[in-house]
């Protein structure tokens, strides 16, 4: 397997958070939330993913920040993010900013997390999500990227 960094930032519910979880237990992936993801050296690594969750149709802010302050040209990375939709549509964004900086995007995961932001008046949307399905499907995913 290749040597991998996960950067994620995860905060509301840790949806995010249980996705680089699980990405991590299956691909040997060290974690670092956005903050700890300074003075991190991306050619320590063969593959560093950046996942978060999704605000106002874009990965949080800080994730995006710690991406642009990391060294990527001619990294290979990829993508990941949760949302009240699970929309893959979200990750373009952060794909695009990785790619100008140099960077290969491998792939990209993305999926349904509970979301009170939406429809808070009625509790949210997409309660009890990630669930085992999509769990399932982002250790299948992690360990493509590492193979």
């Amino acid at each position: 397997m290749k040597k991998c960094l996960i950067v994620y930032e995860s905060y509301h519910h840790g949806n995010t958070k249980k996705v680089a979880e699980a990405m991590a237990a299956v691909s040997g992936a060290e974690l670092c939330t956005a903050d700890e993801a300074q003075g991190r050296d991306p050619d320590d690594y063969e593959v560093v993913g950046f996942g978060a969750g999704i605000a106002y149709g874009s990965h949080y802010e800080k994730l995006r920040k710690a991406a642009a302050g990391m060294k990527l040209s001619g990294k290979t990375v990829f993508v990941f993010s949760t949302s009240g939709t699970g929309s893959k549509d979200y990750n373009g964004k952060l794909e695009k900013q990785l790619a100008d900086a140099g960077a290969a995007v491998a792939g990209s995961f993305a999926c349904k997390g509970y979301d009170t932001k939406v429809m808070k008046l009625f509790g949210g949307i997409a309660k009890g999500h990630p669930d085992e399905k999509e769990i399932s499907a982002a250790k299948e995913f992690a360990r493509s990227m590492v193979k």
